[in-house]
């Protein structure tokens, strides 16, 4: 017979080393690739710190009441405009501003079935419950709407301000 056909691999040793390299190249050259293109060195990426760094918030939520006055000087993120403005809903409550800070995202515009600000229709059968109820729903929350308007800070007589104002504008 010629040697016109025969094959480089000659024995069962020489198989299992080129099966074994045709697996490992492709997978080194790949770990190679994304070394390069994302500049993330492999044992670096189980790094508790570099992970924390990586997956850190863009930003962070300050609440004013919880700000310290003597570490007010070092630069903190400035404080949300809602919960910055819970503490100005001081004294005698006035339903107007807690409804401003609290309520008009969802009742002005009636989302997520909140019955909107002046709305008799959508009022009607929650008057109909009473006004303790209504009182006890948005101090508590119910369904989608969440307790106080989500301004939990907020004392009950502003929420119950806030509740009155809504009534009165569908009587």
């Amino acid at each position: 017979m010629s040697d016109e056909h025969s094959t480089p691999i000659q024995s069962p040793k020489q198989l299992i080393i080129v099966v074994v390299l045709a697996f490992l190249v492709p997978i080194v050259v790949i770990l190679l690739l994304t070394q390069l293109v994302t500049g993330v060195e492999v044992g670096s990426a189980s790094d508790p710190k570099r992970v924390l760094e990586r997956i850190r918030p863009v930003g962070e939520i300050v609440l004013a009441s919880a700000i310290d006055t003597n570490t007010a000087a070092v630069a903190a993120p400035a404080p949300v405009a809602v919960a910055a403005a819970a503490p100005a809903i001081a004294g005698i409550p006035d339903g107007k501003q807690t409804y401003n800070t609290a309520c008009v995202a969802c009742h002005g515009a009636g989302i997520a079935g909140a019955p909107k600000f002046g709305d008799k229709a959508a009022w009607i059968p929650r008057l109909k419950t009473g006004i303790d109820s209504l009182y006890a729903a948005a101090i508590k929350g119910k369904g989608a709407m969440p307790p106080k308007g989500g301004i939990t800070t907020l004392p009950d007589a502003a929420v119950k301000a806030a509740v009155d104002l809504m009534v009165a504008a569908v009587k």
